[in-house]
């Protein structure tokens, strides 16, 4: 089958650019995700760039501070930039407490009295960059039940993130660097450093990889319109993943198309989830997918929250971005695109694994579901565009 997906189409429709000769591990057990960041943390020897949406100062976010401010006692330079909604719960005793120690910290798209409908645009991306050398990127956050840390937890939930090595690592710093200037940060300086020195040889190393990040109107359409056109490209399979799912009518229409032309859609949600009003928006559009010929399965268990998109099985995306009204267009987001068939089978392999977990919906059984869920459904599919 001739490959659909070429370097210079995504790079035109993204105006942005792959780069070659990079390392990339797929991390889909929290536990090894969480074990990296930690790792990595530890390595630091120059600089410590951190962005997430979520940082709690529960027992896992406590930990992580506690080794940033080791790191900042042996001389590395730690910056911090939280999104000032997703952490509104963590007390400034905390950020101040990090401050102390030496850590500057800044919180993106703060409450202002002077634009508060603005207050639900977010950012919503999750970044961690060591050295200029190594980026963790993905869908967790830092918090106890990203980790499973509570005893009552076996697991934490279901998430996927990726570890890279090479030359996409100051691609990714510049674009922190931006951002934490947009929220009133100096400059940071960039280590001198050879991005792949230390990478052993491996067939894994010589990774395309491509930014998909958007913090503005324009991010959003082109981040849109690269999805839209990976939808429409597939010829054979493909695999969605995602935490949070409420199409709007021209996905559904994309999908079905998708499906007319022969290509195997299916699509991977959680079985239970911690927005339960997003759950039911996102089921009343099951009917009309399922008749389409879309598989739709849900996974069982811990909460699924991970982000991943496989198009036959050779042009994937792994990031924060939500199949969501919020995430496509409103909040900002953060994601990376892999073009190579290695890396895809790797990536439909876990697809796979996930389905053994997971209950397939089908059209029948669905159509005979209690009427309470219907009208449930009916009703917050009203505010898809909120949730």
């Amino acid at each position: 089958m001739t490959l659909a997906f070429d370097r210079r189409s995504i790079e035109s429709i993204s105006d942005n650019t792959f780069v070659p000769g990079n390392s990339v591990t797929l991390l889909h057990k929290t536990r090894d995700s969480f074990n990296a960041i930690f790792d990595a943390i530890r390595e630091a020897r120059d600089v410590i760039c951190l962005q997430f949406y979520i940082f709690r100062n529960d027992e896992t976010g406590t930990e992580v501070a506690d080794l940033l401010k080791e790191k900042a006692k042996a001389g590395v330079r730690v910056y911090l930039l939280y999104d000032h909604f997703g952490s509104f719960g963590t007390p400034a005793s905390f950020w101040k407490g990090l401050e102390k120690a030496g850590i500057s910290i800044r919180a993106s798209r703060p409450f202002k009295w002077s634009s508060p409908f603005h207050y639900v645009q977010r950012d919503h991306r999750k970044l961690l960059i060591i050295d200029g050398r190594k980026v963790f990127t993905g869908g967790l956050n830092i918090a106890n039940e990203y980790r499973g840390f509570h005893l009552r937890m076996k697991e934490g939930w279901r998430d996927t993130g990726i570890m890279l090595r090479g030359p996409i690592a100051p691609a990714l710093f510049r674009i922190f660097m931006a951002t934490w200037k947009t929220w009133g940060g100096g400059n940071i300086p960039l280590p001198d450093v050879v991005p792949s020195q230390g990478v052993p040889p491996s067939p894994d190393n010589n990774l395309p990889v491509i930014p998909i990040f958007a913090s503005s109107a324009k991010g959003r359409r082109k981040m849109r319109k690269l999805l839209y056109y990976s939808f429409r490209n597939a010829r054979a399979s493909i695999r969605l993943t995602t935490a949070y799912f409420t199409p709007s009518r021209r996905m559904i229409d994309t999908l079905e198309e998708s499906v007319q032309r022969g290509v195997d859609v299916r699509l991977l949600l959680p079985g239970i989830s911690d927005v339960p009003a997003a759950r039911y928006a996102g089921r009343a559009s099951f009917s009309r997918l399922l008749r389409a010929g879309v598989k739709i399965s849900t996974y069982q268990g811990e909460v699924l929250h991970a982000k991943t998109s496989v198009f036959d099985g050779y042009w994937s995306i792994v990031g924060s971005a939500n199949l969501d009204f919020l995430s496509l267009r409103r909040n900002d987001e953060g994601n990376v695109g892999i073009l190579d068939e290695g890396f895809g089978r790797k990536m439909n392999a876990v697809f796979e694994d996930d389905l053994t977990r997971s209950t397939e919906i089908r059209e029948e059984d669905w159509a005979g579901r209690p009427l309470r869920e219907k009208i449930k459904e009916r009703f917050f599919v009203l505010f898809r565009r909120r949730l």
